[in-house]
């Protein structure tokens, strides 16, 4: 047996194997034997990215039908495409949380608890834009704390909040650049 194979082997399940464990627990739908994670807690946890993204949802819709002012309306297209990517997220987390064996928790009672980021208040168009980059800027934080607790426990769901994180990364990054221009000072310079 050469070195190669000897470490293929290590680390590689046999066909067979697979195959049999495969046709084990069948309840437990995409949940294998060599899940390294936590179904519960991943599904706690993600019911909280569920929550947070759904007040991201709301707070963008709601700034975007609230934006007022000169400039208004790109801002308020911003706005907009934000609430719908937020939705994107919302969904991937719940239909991982599906996946899981687990019922994503959509209920609005609690809501505003079980999130990371705040609603928010309306506001002049700075006001919305600062508040947004405020929540952008929890996400990001939270959500490469999540990466790092997922590791290599459960690839699936970090990979998942990996592509969220480079979308928030992104959404605070127009927010930044939306405040700079209405101000004309960075606001993470003050």
């Amino acid at each position: 047996m050469n070195e190669t194979t000897k470490i293929e082997s290590s680390f590689l399940s046999d066909v067979k194997t697979l195959r049999e464990r495969a046709r084990q627990s069948l309840t437990d739908g995409a949940v294998v034997a060599t899940y390294q994670g936590d179904v519960a807690k991943t599904i706690e946890l993600l019911q909280a990215v569920v929550a947070t993204e759904l007040v991201c949802v709301l707070r963008y819709q709601m700034h975007a039908i609230a934006a007022e002012g000169i400039h208004s309306e790109s801002v308020a297209a911003e706005f907009q495409e934000h609430a719908d990517v937020e939705r994107k997220h919302m969904l991937d987390a719940a239909n991982r949380i599906d996946q899981l064996g687990g019922v994503p928790n959509f209920n609005p009672d609690g809501l505003a608890s079980r999130s990371a980021t705040e609603y928010g208040e309306g506001g002049n168009l700075v006001e919305m834009i600062k508040q947004n980059l405020i929540a952008e800027r929890i996400v990001i934080e939270h959500y490469q704390e999540l990466i790092r607790y997922f590791g290599d426990k459960d690839p699936t769901t970090r990979i998942m909040l990996e592509g969220i994180l480079a979308d928030e990364e992104e959404h605070a990054a127009d927010m930044h650049d939306l405040l700079v221009a209405h101000q004309g000072k960075p606001f993470l310079e003050e």
